[in-house]
């Protein structure tokens, strides 16, 4: 029950993780035309350089654009929702590494070539900072959710898959029939196909004999009785039988 609950939340979870990448590459959208636009403006202060940088504000200004614009066209018109959500994990993480190396200059009410497009908008007095603080937050906790989440889910849903490829051999002990089943049917109670008998699928157990020749002990599944093989040891053809 668990498994099935499992599967189906991860379509669920993914569909969320696909709505965050479009709202996230909105807004780095948004963010990067403002840094742009501030980038070609002809203000004597983008001719200061970045303060943890140590380039002109300008030219730090047009890569923080061009990054966030890129990773903002990956989101709205990409597929990919893995890359999409990585690119963002990654793009939040150089931003906050930055603005921690800001915070250590002692700069604290400064984004640096961040920019913060928050001090454009009518806003409370000092809200501008914790807004933007939110949104990186936002960003950044979202993008790594949606990473793990998804890994989470391929990893399961790949375990699952390779279960059911997975198949079994088994004897009917009535008849000797060989009955191939799938390992989701393990356990479930079916007639022989060929003698009718009830018989419970099960996961065939190895069964051990001694080579005539060489002595030496041989494992094989249930099904091969009867089989001829070259002996693993002495490489003498031998014929599989049900003793030990």
């Amino acid at each position: 029950m668990a498994a099935q609950s499992a599967s189906e939340a991860f379509p669920v979870g993914k569909t969320t993780a696909g709505i965050f990448t479009r709202l996230a590459g909105a807004l780095l959208l948004a963010m990067a035309v403002v840094n742009l636009i501030q980038a070609g403006t002809n203000g004597q202060s983008l001719l200061i350089l970045d303060p943890l940088l140590s380039i002109p504000l300008r030219l730090a200004g047009l890569t923080v654009g061009c990054m966030e614009l890129v990773v903002a066209l990956v989101c709205l018109l990409g597929k990919r929702t893995g890359l999409q959500a990585t690119l963002i994990a990654w793009l939040m993480t150089n931003f906050a590494v930055y603005r921690i190396g800001l915070l250590w200059q002692g700069s604290h009410t400064q984004w640096g070539c961040l920019g913060n497009p928050l001090d454009k908008l009518q806003l409370v007095s000092g809200a501008a900072d914790p807004g933007m603080y939110f949104i990186f937050g936002s960003l950044l906790i979202g993008g790594y959710v949606s990473v793990f989440w998804l890994w989470l889910g391929e990893s399961f849903l790949g375990r699952k898959r390779k279960e059911q490829g997975e198949s079994f051999k088994m004897t009917c002990s009535s008849c000797g029939v060989h009955i191939r089943f799938a390992r989701q049917n393990l356990g479930q109670k079916i007639p022989c196909p060929k003698c009718r008998t009830t018989i419970i699928l099960r996961k065939p157990d190895l069964l051990k004999m001694a080579c005539f020749f060489c002595k030496e002990h041989i494992e094989f599944p249930s099904h091969a009785i009867g089989e001829k093989m070259p002996c693993p040891h002495c490489k003498m053809d031998i014929t599989l039988k049900e003793k030990t």
